[in-house]
C-alpha cells in the first residue's frame, strides 16, 4: 500500500508516493541497508565474543588472542598452563575463562559467571587474587568504611535467565568473608 507524502527539505518541496523511485524511497533503502550492515557487523563481532570457532586440543594461544582479543588478566595454572580471563562488560553478564596448557594449546573455554562457579569460593580462605583469577575484574567495587569491608559485584544471569548480581565480600586482609546473590529488578518485575 502506497501513501501520499509531502516532504519539505532545505528550501524545496517534493511530493509523491512512498515506494516510488523518488527521494523518499531512496532514503528508506539507505536506512534499511545501513541497518542490515550494522546487524551484520555486530554479528561478526559477536562471533568472537565467546571464542566461537576455537577448537580445544588444536587451537593455540595465539589464535585465542587473535579471535577473542587481549585478556583482562592472565593467571598461571598449577599444571604449568595459563588461565586467560575475558570479562564481557563493562555491564556484561559473562566472563569466559580460557585454559591453555603449558605448550600453548587450548584446553577449554567456559563462562564462569554461573552459580556452580560461585560455590567454589571458600569463606575465610579464598583471596582477592583467587577471585580475580576465576571471575576477572569486578563490575563495581564498593568499600564500606563503617564495616571495613570491600565488596566486588559481578553481573550474571541466574538459573532462570534473569540479570542478577553476585557480591563477593572481603575483609581488610583481602580474604573472602562471604558472598551474596541478588536478582536485579527489571521494569517488567515492577509491574507484576
Amino acid at each position: 500500500m502506497r501513501q501520499q507524502v509531502h516532504v519539505r527539505q532545505e528550501g524545496y518541496e517534493t511530493g509523491g508516493l512512498a515506494g516510488s523511485n523518488g527521494r523518499i524511497m531512496k532514503w528508506t533503502r539507505v536506512r534499511r541497508c545501513s541497518a542490515w550492515a550494522a546487524i551484520a557487523a555486530l554479528a561478526a563481532g559477536c562471533a568472537s565474543y565467546s571464542g566461537w570457532g576455537l577448537a580445544p586440543g588444536t587451537s593455540t594461544v595465539h589464535e585465542v588472542r587473535r579471535i577473542m582479543g587481549e585478556p583482562a588478566k592472565v593467571c598461571p595454572l598449577a599444571a604449568g598452563g595459563q588461565n586467560l580471563i575475558y570479562p564481557r562488560g563493562p555491564a556484561g553478564l559473562e566472563t569466559f575463562n580460557v585454559h591453555v596448557d603449558k605448550s600453548g594449546v587450548l584446553e577449554s573455554i567456559e563462562n564462569v559467571l554461573e552459580e556452580r562457579w560461585f560455590a567454589r569460593l571458600q569463606k575465610g580462605k579464598s583471596t582477592k587474587d583467587d577471585v580475580l583469577c576465576v571471575f576477572g575484574p569486578p563490575y563495581i567495587e564498593t568499600y564500606f568504611k563503617a564495616r571495613n569491608e570491600l565488596v566486588w559485584d559481578y553481573r550474571f544471569r541466574d538459573a532462570w535467565g534473569y540479570p542478577s548480581r553476585f557480591h563477593v565480600l572481603f575483609d581488610d586482609a583481602g580474604i573472602v568473608t562471604g558472598t551474596l546473590q541478588i536478582r536485579e529488578e527489571t521494569s517488567d518485575q515492577n509491574h507484576r
